[in-house]
Parts: C-alpha cells; structure tokens; sequence
C-alpha cells in the first residue's frame, strides 16, 4: 500500500517527537547506571530485585487508573505534570547516589514514585499521537517514534557503563532526571487544545466504560490475550535461559552479540515501517510477529551463535512490525473517548503475565533442562502469535486512510 508523502516533523507532532527522543535518550541509561549502583553499593543481588519490582508494581496496580485519567484530563497536561515529577524522582535518586547517602527504602520508595508517575504518562504518550497527526500518517508517526526508541536502547546502555565507570552512576541518573525536564519543556508547547472531550464521570465509571470497549470489541481482545501468552513464554525465557545458555555455549561476550543484532533488528524495521503502509495491519502483524519466536527455538535447537544472532535480528524484525501495527489500529479504530482506556486493559493483561514468566523458568529448566524449557516456549510462541487470525476481524481490519 502507497505511503503517505506527507511532511510529517513539523508542528505539532516535531516538538512531541523531540520531546520523546530525549526523554528516550536519557531513561535508556537508568536501567543499567540504576543496577550497577545498587550492586556495587550494597552487593547484594536482592536489593536489585527489591528495586527493579518497585518500579514495575505501582505501574501494574495504576495502569486502569492512568488510562481513565488520561481519558478525561488533556494528554498534555497528563505528560508535563508526570515529566516535571519524573525529573524530581530521578533528581532525587541522583543525589542519594552521589551523596552516598544509599538506603534500600529510601532508593525503593524513590523509584515507585516514578513507577506511579509512569503509569499515569504511558497511556498519555499512545494516545496523544492521533491529535498530532492524521489517521493515514499514524503508522509513520509510530515508526519514527519506535526508530528514536530503538536507537536510544542501542546506544544508551554503552553509554551508561562508560559513564559509571568513569564518574559513577549517579550522574547518568541525575542526566536522565534533566531529560524528563526538558521533554516537559517540549510537551507544555504542544497544542492547549485536545479532540478528547473532557468526561465528567467518575474514574470507576470510566474504568467501566473502557472494560465495556474492550471485552466488546474481538480483535482488540483476542490479540492481547496473544500477548499476555507470548509475554509469559517470552520475556522471562529470553532473559534468563538465553544469557544462561548462550554463555555456556560460547562465553559471556556472545550473548552481547546476540542482544546487539536483536536490537539491530527493531530499529531497521522502524525505518522501514516509515514507508511501508500495511493495508492489514493486525494481519500482518500477527504473521510478522511470529517470527519473534525464532530465537527462543534456537535456543532450543543449540544453535551457535552465528545462528542465533540472525534468528534474533529476523524476530526482532517481525516483532517491530506487530508492535507497530498494533499501536497503529488501537489509534485508528479505537474511539478517542476511550481510547487510552482500552490501552490501559491492553497494558494491564499483556504485561502481567511477565513476573509469572520470570518466576516459573528457573523451576521449569531445573526440571526439564533450559533447552528444552526454551523449545517448548518457542512453539508456544508461534500458536499464540498466529492464534488470533482465527477471529474475523483480526484478518479483515483494514488501515484507516482519512
């Protein structure tokens, strides 16, 4: 399908990507400056664990809430308020780290405010999208934003550990704090105005409200039960048995190699999604997306490690594709008035299934062996992945243009 030639970095929608590109910049150096900090002050592998779970809990817990707030407040107002709050967490963290004035409490509760605050700016960050662009320049405006993504994961982690090293994480911390604030700066210059009618119902009704779009609407539902098993058999497998596995085939510095060409993959499939348009999207998606399970099946198979970094840079390709599809039909078909709503229950039940995931492969590879823990949840893998093209409407939903 022809692509849009529209220009589309102008305004509005330039000064909402700066805005991400360096908040994206910033955050994609918290995870590793955050990790190194915490074991290198305490030592103690639990105290990383602690930390990381009082970022993602409150994140699950609000999700409902978030996407009800971001429903009936402006998108705009949503993501100043929770950037100038995340810059004030983070700038918090910073200088417990480099004061080192370090408490297991105090860096927990710290980083849960920011979880708190993440919940309520994601939703806004979907579904803002759609008032900055028209429906046929969805696709490209979600491609352009998962490239900055993309591009921040590569190089932002490389650039966390030199600066650890070199000057301590704190720093790289205190940076991501100042980018929160400066894409706030970005955000409060956006339009005042919104299409989303403010609503005056109260959040459980909304929450109501948004359950009804969702549960009534088969694609939507189907697809994020896809996700809920592919997270599960996805998430905690890759992470734990492929740096296991791989490094006891061919050392630690492979599974680096790996996780470089997966990343490789996301971002060529972002620039390439800017000028591919899908007629549809969701099928598409879901045949692309299958792919994804091509390294966990290597895994499996005890492939080397040329082989799995290619199985890995081909499944990241697949699953850039779906993600962007995805993203693209909530914000085409999905109403504006529920639309990040709708997200909240997407986020809500794909993304709670992944501690489950995280905690069951450590018992299930000492039962059954890592290998074949990671076969088994590859194959998995391509039936949930495919399962949603049983329903109609899954096959048939086509991009809108207009």
């Amino acid at each position: 399908m022809p692509a849009s030639t529209t220009p589309l970095l102008v305004p509005p929608f330039r000064g909402f990507f700066l805005g991400r590109a360096v908040s994206l910049a910033g955050s994609s150096m918290t995870p590793v400056a955050l990790a190194l900090s915490v074991l290198g002050i305490s030592g103690e592998a639990g105290d990383l664990g602690i930390v990381l779970a009082a970022q993602v809990i409150p994140q699950l817990v609000l999700t409902l809430v978030g996407g009800a707030s971001a429903d009936r407040f402006s998108r705009r107002g949503v993501l100043v308020v929770a950037g100038l709050g995340a810059g004030l967490t983070q700038g918090a963290v910073a200088a417990v780290l480099l004061t080192g004035h370090y408490s297991l409490p105090l860096v927990s509760g710290l980083v849960a405010a920011g979880g708190v605050l993440e919940a309520f700016a994601s939703p806004a960050l979907r579904g803002i999208v759609p008032e900055l662009v028209g429906a046929r320049d969805l696709q490209r405006a979600n491609a352009v934003l998962s490239a900055a993504g993309n591009a921040a994961r590569v190089l932002g982690p490389a650039a966390a550990g030199l600066m650890v090293a070199g000057a301590g994480g704190g720093w790289a911390i205190a940076l991501d704090a100042l980018s929160f604030v400066a894409a706030a700066g970005f955000f409060a210059r956006l339009p005042r105005g919104t299409r989303v009618p403010a609503s005056e119902a109260r959040p459980l009704s909304g929450i109501r409200a948004g359950w009804e779009e969702f549960r009534s609407t088969p694609w939507i539902w189907s697809m994020t039960l896809s996700f809920g098993v592919i997270n599960l058999v996805n998430v905690g497998p890759w992470q734990i048995l492929g740096a296991m596995l791989t490094k006891g085939h061919d050392g630690e510095a492979a599974w680096g190699l790996v996780l470089s060409a997966r990343a490789l993959g996301t971002l060529v499939m972002s620039v390439v999604m800017y000028r591919l348009a899908l007629r549809r999207p969701l099928r598409s998606g879901a045949l692309a997306g299958a792919l994804a399970a091509l390294p966990l099946l290597a895994l499996g198979c005890a492939a080397g490690t040329p082989a799995l970094m290619t199985c890995a840079f081909v499944g990241a390709l697949g699953f850039s594709l779906a993600g962007i599809a995805w993203d693209t039909a909530l914000q085409q078909h999905v109403p504006g008035d529920v639309l990040l709503r709708v997200c909240s229950y997407d986020d809500l039940l794909s993304y709670a299934a992944i501690p489950a995931g995280q905690l069951l492969v450590g018992p299930a590879a000492a039962h059954l062996g890592g290998e074949r823990v990671a076969l088994l949840c590859g194959v998995i893998y391509v039936a949930a992945g495919l399962g949603p093209l049983a329903v109609r409407s899954v096959r048939d939903l086509s991009a809108r243009t207009a």
